[in-house]
């Protein structure tokens, strides 16, 4: 009776993930094969500033114009970085993109919405994050990781050039019309209609493959690990939690359109932990490393990820530190019910 019991919790945790992210990656796929069929990328070098941070920021928050997700991001950087758009501005565009856009932000705030209420098995409050708590904090250290790591990839580029890229990323020659514009074939708008279709599609079973993967393993682990052993170890023990959280997050290789789920799915895990699991997981995990290695050379894989495994151990601790002491004074306790004595 209890493995059937077991097996029910395994189908459940494993139905509600995929269902509940299955419309953004649906959403995240069309929007991002329309905005790569229509949307010119030589368009983007027009508009960068001279000034190099400035440039950095500017390419942080792309991911609010090309809400695409970490697996389709790749190689829309490659070819932004043939089309000339500095190195250290494709690498903030390609670290914060997955985390700061409109696609990732609402699924974040959906999947913890709620999340305040939460309750310790005695009754007390649990002091988690809700939604706009979560997803401000997932985008702000996902926006630092990135600026900060672009800064360090800039002093790299200036050191080793284009050494750092591989043969299929180093920037090409454009050819430009008698209008000064980049030469383009002229497509008929069934073909372009037929264009996004394909990347649409190419992008939803790719990521689709990685949900279902992922929402597996989380089921499987609730069953391993219990909410009771989760909780007490980001209790009294929350730099083991946070570099926990960090593992799984580069083993479990999660779409950043569907990882809020699976953190949310530990309800009693302390909230930095779940902060540094969403924050790590879309810029470093085992498929992105191999498909780094069609971009970048050894060592600008190597900068880039320990760059941003230590800014994410250290955001993720000082939030910790900030949440546990801050929380307990502007969270109200819940009233106890006439029946709960």
């Amino acid at each position: 009776m209890d493995n059937i019991a077991k097996v029910k919790d395994f189908v459940l945790t494993f139905t509600s993930i995929f269902y509940e992210a299955l419309p953004f990656i649906i959403l995240g796929a069309v929007i991002a094969g329309i905005l790569e069929e229509m949307l010119p990328q030589r368009l983007l070098t027009r508009f960068l500033p001279r000034s190099r941070t400035l440039a950095i920021i500017i390419g942080a928050v792309l991911g609010l114009v090309f809400p695409m997700c970490e697996c389709g991001i790749i190689p829309v950087m490659r070819r932004l970085i043939r089309k000339g758009l500095p190195l250290s501005c494709c690498v903030a565009y390609l670290l914060a993109g997955p985390i700061i856009n409109v696609v990732v932000m609402l699924s974040t705030f959906v999947a913890f919405s709620g999340m305040e209420n939460a309750v310790e098995p005695g009754g007390g409050l649990a002091y988690q994050m809700g939604g706009w708590w979560m997803m401000s904090l997932r985008i702000a250290l996902g926006f630092l990781v990135a600026v900060g790591t672009a800064h360090i990839v800039e002093w790299q580029y200036r050191l080793y050039g284009s050494k750092l890229l591989m043969p299929l990323a180093i920037p090409a020659k454009v050819d430009i019309n008698e209008d000064g514009e980049e030469a383009e074939e002229k497509r008929s708008a069934w073909q372009r209609l037929s264009n996004i279709t394909d990347t649409a599609l190419h992008d939803f079973i790719d990521i689709t493959v990685f949900l279902i993967l992922g929402a597996l393993l989380a089921a499987f682990t609730r069953q391993i690990v219990t909410q009771e052993m989760i909780a007490d170890l980001s209790r009294n023990h929350a730099v083991l939690s946070i570099v926990l959280m960090m593992l799984l997050a580069v083993l479990l290789c999660l779409c950043s359109e569907a990882d809020a789920f699976v953190a949310a799915s530990f309800i009693t895990l302390r909230p930095a932990a779940k902060l540094a699991f969403l924050v790590l997981g879309p810029m470093l995990d085992l498929k992105l490393y191999m498909m780094y290695t069609r971009v970048f050379r050894p060592r600008l894989i190597y900068t880039i990820f320990l760059s941003v495994i230590i800014q994410v151990f250290i955001y993720s601790y000082v939030t910790h530190l900030l949440w546990e002491h801050y929380a307990p004074q502007f969270m109200v306790a819940p009233v106890p019910t006439p029946g709960g004595k």
